[in-house]
């Protein structure tokens, strides 16, 4: 597997937000950067779920007459993955 390179990247908090940060990463045993990671991919998360072409696609499915869908137990089995894969809900 491929070594992932990481950059630095430099972000101003205040005082409060500084707190927080440090509370979680202790509370949690993670360091400041992993809990500000997992933060950026719980967000992206959450903003990409209705956003989600593959959402708004599966969402077209579902209003779709069930005879123009013969492999419907594939289509709702692989929005189910792509959910669990990526986050979000639809319909």
């Amino acid at each position: 597997m491929p070594r992932k390179v990481r950059e630095p990247l430099q972000v101003y908090l205040d005082h409060d937000e500084r707190q927080l940060l440090d509370r979680m990463a202790e509370e949690e045993d993670l360091s400041r950067a992993e809990v500000l990671r997992r933060g950026l991919r719980a967000y992206a998360a959450e903003m990409g779920a209705d956003n989600s072409p593959m959402l708004a696609f599966a969402d077209s499915l579902t209003e779709a007459d069930d005879e123009c869908r013969p492999d419907r137990a594939l289509d709702d089995r692989l929005v189910e993955v792509y959910r669990d894969r990526h986050g979000g809900s639809a319909g």
